[in-house]
């Protein structure tokens, strides 16, 4: 990547990694595309695939990757934009969190909806999944991604409050699947948690609800470091301990 004109450090390559921080392999790879059949960062066809991004953000995030572009390096072509965007992609470095929300967004929001994440997150699971909610109702999407998780293997282990029926939104999953309530009538349930693995959770204000998933006012963290979500993990698998008397099979 050339050095910015100005002789200050060049912004291009953060912005790449931040677009690959953002966004999912399959995202990239389709902006990759894109990007491998424009001749450079005025070229209507990539003002026409900018303009289309319905993610909140990502069309304001794409506008400041062309601007930096024409700025920086106007003599690069699509094709070699794309091609740092792909070391970019390939280079390891630790995941950040990711801010989910539900209800209205501004367009220059830099956040995901918490639906499509929460959809993400149990498709991530290979062996494990680990969700908490006080109540759920409706959401099918969502059941339907755990019973598919159920197809492919994955242990499901739902830790519900049992004041809300929360239990009820789940009664299509297989019997198999472990359903937890509080043990005691001391407190309730009150956590929401998606943990998929020890690699993966999303936790935050949403319950597994139609209307907190979409339509409520709320907020959420997506945490893809193992360092992280291995304590989270740890904590309500001890929960679940029968040893410990806090949780007991529904």
């Amino acid at each position: 990547m050339p050095a910015a004109r100005n002789g200050t450090s060049p912004r291009l390559p953060r912005l790449l990694a931040a677009l690959c921080d953002r966004l999912p392999k399959d995202r990239i790879v389709v902006v990759e595309q894109v990007l491998g059949t424009v001749a450079g960062p005025d070229d209507p066809p990539l003002g026409r695939f900018i303009a289309a991004q319905a993610a909140a953000g990502l069309a304001q995030q794409l506008s400041e990757i062309t601007r930096v572009w024409r700025t920086e390096a106007p003599g690069m072509t699509g094709a070699g934009l794309a091609l740092a965007l792909a070391t970019a992609r390939s280079f390891p470095r630790p995941a950040p969190a990711q801010v989910a929300v539900s209800g209205p967004m501004g367009a220059s929001a830099s956040a995901r909806l918490t639906s499509g994440v929460a959809m993400e997150v149990i498709r991530s699971a290979r062996t494990s999944l680990l969700i908490a909610s006080f109540a759920a109702h409706g959401a099918r999407n969502v059941v339907t991604e755990i019973g598919r998780a159920v197809d492919r293997g994955v242990r499901v282990d739902l830790l519900l409050e049992e004041s809300t029926q929360a239990s009820a939104a789940f009664a299509a999953l297989p019997d198999h699947v472990h359903v937890w309530h509080r043990a005691g009538s001391s407190g309730v349930l009150h956590a929401k948690l998606i943990a998929a693995d020890r690699h993966t959770a999303l936790l935050g204000s949403a319950n597994l609800t139609d209307r907190a998933l979409s339509d409520n006012i709320e907020l959420g963290v997506v945490l893809r470091d193992p360092h992280l979500v291995e304590p989270l993990v740890d904590h309500f698998r001890w929960l679940l301990a029968p040893e410990n008397g806090v949780m007991r099979p529904a």
